[in-house]
């Protein structure tokens, strides 16, 4: 009898920088606090932090409080000849069993036992990408065969609950009632779609 094998999705790796480093170390475990982002991480805050963001105006809420990146876009790279680990392409959270890319905007991820993040949109990659190695901003973000504008550098997201979040932690997914939108390149994202608090 073919006894098929289920992968509850789950967190391989945790990460946080207090500075504006473009990779991210490895941490036991990050604490997550609701509107403000992870603990001690430089992009954390109520209020955007991306620089070339706050530039333009520093008063936008802050929709990229936590990065989240799947382990299966890290082994894909590594195929093609891309050695990148958890948390060098500046990733908070590293996933395993989901692919964040394809879920819609508004999903809502529990981690471990009571942390809560919303997803907002995609990361676009940047600059510092290919200084990190060379052509793989090509890798991330391409067309595919029907022309359409693909970005495969992580998705970002808002902490809704606190909690701590450490590898092996199973992730639960809850998705935004239909019709669903998918996720965008984050200056054209949408705001949370469900208030915190309600279903």
């Amino acid at each position: 009898m073919l006894r098929m094998t289920v992968m509850v999705p789950s967190v391989v790796a945790v990460s946080s920088s207090s500075d504006y480093t473009f990779s991210k170390p490895n941490l036991p475990s990050i604490d997550l606090v609701a509107g403000f982002g992870v603990v001690g991480d430089v992009h954390s805050g109520p209020l955007i932090r991306h620089r070339y963001l706050v530039d333009q105006d520093p008063t936008q809420p802050n929709l990229r409080q936590v990065l989240l990146i799947q382990q299966e876009l890290l082994e894909s790279l590594a195929e093609g000849g891309h050695e990148v680990g958890a948390g060098q392409l500046g990733d908070n959270i590293t996933t395993r069993g989901l692919d964040l890319h394809a879920l819609p905007t508004g999903t809502r991820l529990r981690l471990g036992n009571s942390a809560l993040v919303e997803l907002t949109g995609l990361r676009q990659p940047c600059p510092q990408v290919d200084d990190f190695q060379d052509g793989l901003t090509t890798v991330l973000r391409h067309q595919d065969a029907e022309g359409n504008s693909v970005h495969a550098a992580g998705v970002m997201g808002i902490v809704l609950d606190g909690g701590t979040v450490k590898p092996g932690d199973r992730i639960e997914l809850d998705t935004p009632p239909e019709p669903h939108q998918p996720l965008v390149y984050i200056p054209d994202s949408h705001k949370p779609t469900r208030p915190p608090g309600v279903p």
